[in-house]
C-alpha cells in the first residue's frame, strides 16, 4: 500500500522525502483515519455551567474555540440558560434550532446527550417505570432533532439484583423501540450500585436483546457500594479493567473519566493505556468522550490534560 502511495506521488512529479512525505500525511493525504475520534462530555464543565459561568448554548462554541474538539456530549439538567429555558413538557424547537444554529455555526457535531432526574428504568413500581420510560421520550426527540445518535439512561431501582435486572430489562426495552422509531441508541453507563457491575448491566443487555440498546464504558464509575457516613469513599468497587472488557461489547460510546494526573501527564489513579488497549481489542472505532471530574485542575485544565493523554495513546503527531 505505502508503494503504491509513492507511486501516485511520484506521477504528480513530487520529491518523496522524509520531509515532503510528513507534510503530505499533515494534510491528510495519506494520514488513515484515527481508530478513534474524540468528543467533550458537558459533565467535565458542570461547575461552570451550574454557576452560571458557561451557558449551555454556548457550549458547542466553547469546546471547539477553546479544546479544539468538534464532537460534544450534552447533560440534561444543563438545558438551560440565562435567557432560555428547555422546556420540561416536551421538545422546545425554538431553544433546540438555537442550540443547533450554534453547532453549526462552529462546526460541532452533536453525539449523544446524557439523562439524569427521569426516573430509574429498573423502577420496581410498574407505573413508575412507564412514567421513567415516558419521561425520557422528550430527549430522543430533542435527540434526532439535534443529529445526536444516543441518549444515555440509568437503569436503577429498588430491590434485589435479580428483580432490578428485570424491571430494567423491561424499562429499557419499551424505551429501545420508542427510540428506534427515529433511529435513536439507548445506551446504559455504569453509574453505581447494580449497574457498575459489569456482568449485572452485561445480562441486562442480553436480556433486552436490541441493536439500539446498549452500554457506555465509563472508565471510573465502578463502585458498587459507597460508606454510608462518606459517599466520597468506595466501599466495594467492581474491577474496572474486567468491567470495562465485559461491557464492551455491547458499547455505542465510551466515557473517558478522568479526576488527577501525574507528572508525565498519565491519569493517577487508573491505568489509561491498558484501558485503551481493551477499548482497541474489542474492535471498536467510535467516539470516546472526556469527562474530567478532578479537583486539584481547574475544568478547562482538566479537560486538556485528559485530550493531550487520550492523543498520545491514539498516536497523533
Amino acid at each position: 500500500m505505502q508503494n503504491n502511495r509513492r507511486v501516485f506521488i511520484k506521477k504528480l512529479g513530487l520529491t518523496l522525502g522524509t520531509a515532503s512525505l510528513s507534510k503530505f500525511e499533515s494534510f491528510g493525504f495519506l494520514a488513515e483515519k484515527p481508530w478513534f475520534e474524540i468528543s467533550l462530555a458537558e459533565w467535565s464543565l458542570h461547575k461552570a455551567i451550574f454557576s452560571d459561568k458557561l451557558d449551555n448554548l454556548d457550549f458547542p462554541a466553547k469546546t471547539k474555540n477553546e479544546f479544539g474538539i468538534d464532537i460534544v456530549e450534552y447533560v440534561n439538567t444543563c438545558f438551560k440558560s440565562k435567557t432560555k429555558t428547555f422546556k420540561e413538557n416536551g421538545s422546545d424547537s425554538a431553544y433546540l434550532a438555537e442550540l443547533l444554529k450554534r453547532c453549526k455555526d462552529n462546526g460541532v457535531k452533536n453525539h449523544l446527550i446524557m439523562c439524569d432526574a427521569e426516573g430509574n428504568l429498573g423502577e420496581a413500581d410498574l407505573a413508575k417505570r412507564k412514567k421513567s420510560v415516558e419521561n425520557h421520550y422528550k430527549w430522543v426527540e430533542a435527540a434526532k432533532y439535534l443529529g445526536c445518535k444516543t441518549i444515555r439512561v440509568n437503569a436503577g431501582g429498588v430491590g434485589t439484583a435479580e428483580e432490578v435486572a428485570k424491571n430494567a430489562t423491561d424499562g429499557l426495552h419499551k424505551l429501545g423501540e420508542f427510540a428506534a422509531k427515529t433511529n435513536i441508541n439507548v445506551i446504559v453507563e455504569n453509574h453505581g450500585s447494580f449497574s457498575s457491575n459489569a456482568k449485572w448491566l452485561s445480562d441486562v443487555m442480553i436480556a433486552v436483546n436490541l441493536k439500539n440498546v446498549g452500554t457506555l464504558p465509563d472508565f471510573g464509575n465502578f463502585c458498587i457500594e459507597r460508606d454510608k457516613t462518606d459517599g466520597k469513599i468506595c466501599k466495594v468497587e467492581y474491577d474496572r479493567y474486567l468491567g470495562v472488557e465485559q461491557l464492551m461489547p455491547f458499547a455505542k460510546g465510551v466515557s473517558a473519566k478522568s479526576n488527577n494526573f501525574k507528572e508525565n501527564g498519565d491519569e493517577h489513579g487508573m491505568d489509561y493505556v491498558r484501558l485503551m488497549q481493551i477499548v482497541k481489542k474489542s474492535g471498536f472505532k467510535g467516539i470516546v468522550g472526556i469527562e474530567y471530574e478532578g479537583e486539584k485542575l481547574s475544568e478547562e485544565e482538566g479537560i486538556i490534560a485528559t485530550l493531550k493523554l487520550l492523543k498520545k495513546i491514539r498516536g497523533d503527531k
